[in-house]
């Protein structure tokens, strides 16, 4: 957890000022995540980095809390917050298993480009399980890392020897979606913007 802290904390700057890599793919993912949002709702974004995803939600609920184990990422996320007058948004700094929320207590969970990231990602599903309230959604995009090219796959542990890379899971999407059924969801809408990444909506 150390090693991923610091990897994100030195990411941070960088990584606020990449260019979102296919635009069009990821307004689709927020439109149907915007389908499914209610405006008395409270939502939990985990793994939410630089915030941007968050701030574009704030209008769409009552409140998001908004998670990140790097406090480099949390600080460029709470001056676009800052920024954007958006005042529904708090942001803390932990993981799922580190903070303390009440089960049931949210409607929806996102966590979008980081169950891949994670050393126990079948852990956290149970978790935000177990936070959404019944009936709640958990709204997730993952690389599936075993449908890369083999070369980028054969590239990522090089990238993780040298610091280039975190941590990362090889889902492919059988088993991501296995994953999500035995902790307990339906799956509600599935779509694959390209082979190497799935974006789900999952029900409680």
């Amino acid at each position: 957890m150390k090693d991923s802290k610091a990897f994100w904390d030195k990411s941070a700057p960088r990584y606020a000022k990449r260019a979102i890599s296919d635009q069009a793919a990821y307004e689709k993912k927020l439109s149907i995540t915007q389908e499914y949002l209610q405006q008395d709702w409270s939502v939990l974004e985990f793994g939410c980095g630089t915030g941007s995803t968050a701030i574009i939600h704030s209008p769409c609920v009552r409140k998001i809390v908004a998670i990140d184990i790097s406090a480099k990422m949390l600080e460029i996320a709470q001056q676009k917050a800052k920024d954007a007058c958006v005042d529904n948004i708090e942001f803390l700094q932990g993981t799922l298993q580190e903070l303390a929320f009440a089960p049931e207590s949210f409607d929806a969970v996102l966590g979008l480009n980081i169950l891949h990231l994670l050393e126990n990602a079948d852990a956290a599903v149970a978790k935000v399980y177990a936070l959404l309230k019944p009936g709640g959604v958990f709204v997730s995009s993952t690389a599936l890392i075993d449908e890369m090219n083999v070369a980028l796959r054969l590239v990522i542990p090089l990238m993780q020897f040298l610091g280039l890379a975190p941590h990362v899971r090889r889902f492919s999407k059988k088993e991501l979606l296995s994953m999500l059924t035995k902790a307990g969801f339906v799956i509600d809408k599935e779509w694959q913007p390209d082979k190497s990444s799935v974006f789900i909506v999952a029900k409680k």
